[in-house]
């Protein structure tokens, strides 16, 4: 609604300053001046068009969250001095900002009061966003049964430009497996975890080097992509074959299996996965974990109008999934 009322605003505001040009002037200059001129008069409205949405930008508001997303799990609590110099704004601006957002509880004094964390109403955003999408509502079910049929811990992952976010999770039931626990909300390193390079399986080598334009990646192991070209042939590798498995890749003693959900459009829209407590998957439990893993992504990804397409990869892992292969390690078909 904002960018149609801004548009409409841009087009009143230009036409008084327009002469319309008259019949005897069009006849005169010749059909293609005419052309010329309608084609000059369209860039110009677009040009003032996009300068006029520029100026309903609120840098009070910009800056403001600007601060709250500068706060993450690596750096959970900063103070003024670091968020001045980080945004580039005053130290007496940054003050009457913080002092705003604390006061409308987005943020709380922390280490004796020279410091800020996040506060309740923060994630209490977060928590209305995730209850309005419909990926949940359809995922929290599909998550049950697969840890019903796997007896492991399951989750659902989206994608937030660098990181990846656990969205929906259905912990297990098994007092041996219950002691690896990630909650709702949990952000990881999109190029550093499986669940990230399933999820980044549909962007281009021009479009991950936009996402990482720095020449060396983070590195959290030695199985980390060093390069944005080792990690592009790491989400090729998982796109291809339709699913991923980590074996402590990326923290020791969890290895997990996470394959893409796709929407109507056939993007991937978010990861699913099971977390196995243990460096490492037998080969003989890791095919039919891989096909009920496949086979829950294919069957949420059907829930948001998904048909797959000849070749799919995953739906190929999934038709493996018959009763008699998950059952032969205790699994049972989803």
């Amino acid at each position: 609604m904002a960018t149609k009322n801004t548009t409409g605003t841009a087009r009143r505001s230009a036409a008084p300053g327009k002469r319309t040009a008259l019949p005897s002037e069009e006849t005169h200059a010749g059909p293609g001046a005419a052309r010329a001129s309608a084609h000059a008069d369209a860039d110009a409205n677009v040009d003032e068009e996009g300068a006029l949405a520029s100026t309903y930008l609120v840098p009070g508001l910009e800056r403001g969250l600007r601060i709250l997303a500068e706060f993450s799990a690596r750096e959970p609590v900063l103070g003024a001095p670091e968020l001045s110099r980080r945004i580039g704004i005053p130290r007496t601006t940054t003050f009457r900002l913080l002092q705003t957002l604390e006061a409308l509880g987005f943020i709380e004094r922390a280490n004796g009061d020279r410091q800020y964390r996040l506060s309740v109403a923060v994630l209490r955003l977060g928590f209305e966003y995730l209850s309005s999408l419909e990926l949940t509502d359809f995922g929290t079910p599909v998550l049950e049964r697969l840890r019903d049929a796997t007896g492991l811990s399951t989750h659902l992952l989206i994608r937030d430009e660098r990181d990846v976010v656990f969205v929906a999770k259905a912990q297990t039931r098994e007092p041996m497996f219950s002691s690896v626990k990630v909650h709702v909300g949990t952000r990881l390193p999109a190029h550093a975890t499986v669940h990230g390079q399933v999820l980044m399986g549909d962007l281009t080598l021009t479009e991950l080097r936009a996402l990482y334009p720095e020449k060396q990646l983070e590195r959290y192991t030695d199985r980390t992509p060093a390069t944005v070209a080792d990690l592009h042939a790491r989400v090729r590798e998982f796109a291809q074959q339709g699913y991923a498995v980590s074996e402590a890749s990326f923290e020791t003693g969890i290895s997990v299996v996470s394959a893409p959900v796709r929407d109507q459009s056939g993007r991937i829209v978010a990861a699913l996965t099971v977390t196995v407590p243990r460096s490492d998957i037998g080969e003989a439990e890791r095919v039919p974990l891989v096909s009920v893993v496949c086979a829950a992504a294919i069957d949420l990804s059907t829930r948001l109008n998904y048909r797959p397409m000849h070749g799919d990869p995953t739906a190929a892992q999934a038709a493996q999934a018959s009763a008699s292969g998950a059952r032969s390690r205790g699994f049972h078909a989803i």
